[in-house]
């Protein structure tokens, strides 16, 4: 087997996925029929894919966002939302994915006279017949946005379908200008209501903006993260001689950034892939997990931000089920839950693999011995 074959088939956990940055190009094309949208730039499901990411891959977070007015506007009816839920973890089953959270924006989904009420409840309605058709264990987190005012709606929202697996709250969209503490309001409900919270910090913008996700908001998880390196200092050879006091506290804490590798590139958070924070983070044993941000804007999906990792990053299969386990660990469902992930799915599946691994070399060498008597 080769590597990629081997990372395809090992059990993934994905944490940070948006359902409006991963639909199917041939579903956009469908879809915009159906709705008589005509602002598509092509109609062929090749070219579309390559449209949105070049697009996305100018090195600017605002760039990449543009991309989201084209399917935000194909997801406006029921039909819509629920495909797009129902394929997306289809597509997690062919990643090999075995639990993910997904995570959208349902202000951006009502241009067409549905509640906000009724998209998330079709959202779930599309996820909970992909886990019966699937096997995919699945959780969604509701986003509020930055440059919007009404996040404490949201998260009132987020928390009223708690029992019907919405689980977590998020903040996401461009960073600069919009402090996550201008949302105290909202977070201070979540945190009321005893849920979770996970922010997208310290992408587009620095470190201050991670340290307010968390001390003022509460975060329980970071989403990208990378401006953390701005706090952990380095000797001229690359080696951490010290962290500051921000990033001492997130290692402490085991707080667990969602790290997104191929779409940091795309964004500009980091100018190439080698020089990505992930590499020191993850030898200095904060608790990352590996995610795929937007898997049609980045053109990826688990076993390449895995295989990404490999390649940059010089990781093993111990490692990828180490970063599995990281994100098992740190998913917004019960703790019984998870444990069941943990031991009955990922850790023998992994094993799985390790066994065959170690019983095709010992036939490989037994036949290699066999020749060499010859």
């Amino acid at each position: 087997m080769t590597t990629e074959q081997i990372v395809k088939l090992v059990p993934k956990v994905l944490l940070h996925d948006h359902l409006d940055g991963g639909l199917r190009a041939q579903t956009i094309i469908e879809l915009a029929k159906d709705q008589k949208y005509n602002k598509l730039p092509t109609n062929d499901a090749g070219e579309l894919n390559e449209w949105f990411h070049s697009g996305a891959n100018k090195g600017s977070l605002v760039e990449y966002l543009k991309g989201f007015e084209h399917t935000c506007a194909v997801m406006q009816t029921k039909e819509a939302l629920r495909r797009a839920a129902y394929e997306m973890m289809e597509d997690m089953k062919n990643d090999g994915v075995c639990y993910v959270e997904t995570r959208f924006a349902p202000s951006f989904h009502t241009t067409k006279g549905l509640y906000q009420e009724d998209v998330v409840q079709t959202v779930l309605e599309g996820l909970e017949q992909g886990e019966k058709d699937f096997g995919v264990g699945y959780g969604l987190i509701l986003c509020g946005m930055r440059n919007m005012k009404n996040t404490l709606e949201i998260a009132e929202l987020a928390v009223n379908f708690r029992n019907q697996r919405v689980v977590g709250f998020d903040l996401a969209g461009e960073e600069g200008g919009y402090p996550p503490k201008k949302h105290i309001e909202a977070f201070q409900f979540i945190q009321r209501a005893n849920f979770n919270i996970t922010i997208h910090a310290g992408e587009a913008f620095g470190k201050e903006s991670i340290w307010q996700a968390i001390q003022w908001c509460g975060a329980h998880r970071i989403g990208h993260a990378t401006h953390l390196v701005e706090d952990i200092f380095l000797d001229n050879e690359g080696n951490v001689v010290r962290f500051g006091d921000l990033a001492q506290y997130i290692l402490d804490k085991r707080i667990p950034l969602e790290i997104c590798l191929l779409s940091n590139v795309h964004t500009g958070a980091v100018d190439k892939i080698e020089n990505h924070p992930f590499g020191i983070l993850f030898k200095e044993k904060f608790r990352v997990t590996i995610n795929t941000d937007d898997r049609l804007m980045s053109s990826t999906n688990m076993t390449k931000e895995f295989m990404t990792a490999i390649r940059n990053f010089n990781l093993s299969l111990e490692d990828i089920e180490k970063l599995s386990l990281n994100a098992m660990k740190s998913a917004f469902i019960p703790y019984k839950e998870r444990l069941n992930y943990i031991y009955n799915i990922i850790k023998p599946g992994y094993q799985t693999i390790k066994d065959q691994l170690l019983s095709l070399k010992t036939y490989t060498d037994k036949n290699e011995e066999t020749v060499h008597k010859l």
